[in-house]
């Protein structure tokens, strides 16, 4: 059997309303989205064959990417969501390639390492009862996070792998327990995996109702049937939502943290 063949998309927007220029700020002297690209070109598993791939609206972007020596395309496209974005150039770009999975890796996820990536490439090959794959971290207790809606939590079942809801809500909800004695609960990674023919369906859902009200693509997804499974991430992966977080992922980068 042949190499797995993975196309890493990268949705990277100038534009932002919490954070404009998001993707070229700079963490520890390296803009971030050069951080994601340079990690994704890592690969040295023989069982994959990996294309990671920028794709951009914005020129500053798009030079600052081929400067370095990596592939970006681009898709000026008014969209609104990433996801979308990354369907466009999939379907212009890379449709005829024969690609296993496309996974959707977010151009503000600068810890994220492409062993992360196979390990989700790994476990959605072998997971046919999902449609889409993602990442969780275990977190313990109430904190700031918790309650921070930049942070989505994720209803995950342990058991089955299997992902319930998505919310910027702090959920679960304890009834019986205080807010300081509260237990588990899981903060999504905004990885995903699609087989090719998962990424077009979800291209041409409509937009749905939860997704419209918490601004969370991966809702949509879930309101029309499709299932999302996720794995278990232990490592210090977080992404930059607000500029706020630019000098604890910079701790994290150079192992201060």
């Amino acid at each position: 059997m042949g190499k797995k063949k993975l196309l890493i998309l990268i949705p990277a927007r100038f534009g932002s309303t919490r954070f404009p220029g998001k993707p070229l700020t700079l963490l520890n002297r390296k803009p971030m989205i050069e951080w994601v690209v340079t990690h994704m070109g890592q690969n040295q598993d023989p069982d994959f064959e990996v294309t990671p791939c920028v794709v951009t609206d914005d020129d500053r972007i798009e030079n600052h990417v081929k400067s370095i020596g990596a592939k970006v395309v681009r898709v000026d496209d008014d969209v609104i969501s990433g996801t979308l974005r990354i369907e466009l150039a999939y379907d212009r770009f890379f449709a005829k390639d024969n690609y296993d999975l496309v996974i959707n890796v977010q151009g503000d996820e600068p810890l994220l390492k492409i062993e992360h990536v196979l390990k989700l490439a790994n476990y959605h090959l072998n997971q046919s009862q999902i449609d889409i794959g993602t990442m969780v971290k275990r977190r313990l207790g109430f904190n700031a996070d918790f309650r921070d809606p930049n942070k989505v939590k994720a209803l995950f079942c342990e058991g089955n792998g299997q992902c319930l809801y998505f919310s910027r809500q702090a959920i679960p909800y304890s009834r019986d327990l205080p807010e300081d004695a509260f237990g588990i609960w899981f903060l999504h990674i905004g990885v995903y995996s699609f087989l090719p023919k998962a990424l077009k369906k979800f291209s041409q859902l409509p937009l749905g109702r939860y997704e419209d009200l918490e601004k969370l693509e991966q809702l949509k997804a879930m309101e029309f049937g499709m299932r999302i499974g996720a794995i278990e991430m232990n490592d210090d992966l977080m992404g930059v939502d607000h500029p706020h977080d630019v000098q604890k992922v910079e701790e994290v980068l150079s192992g201060r943290f």
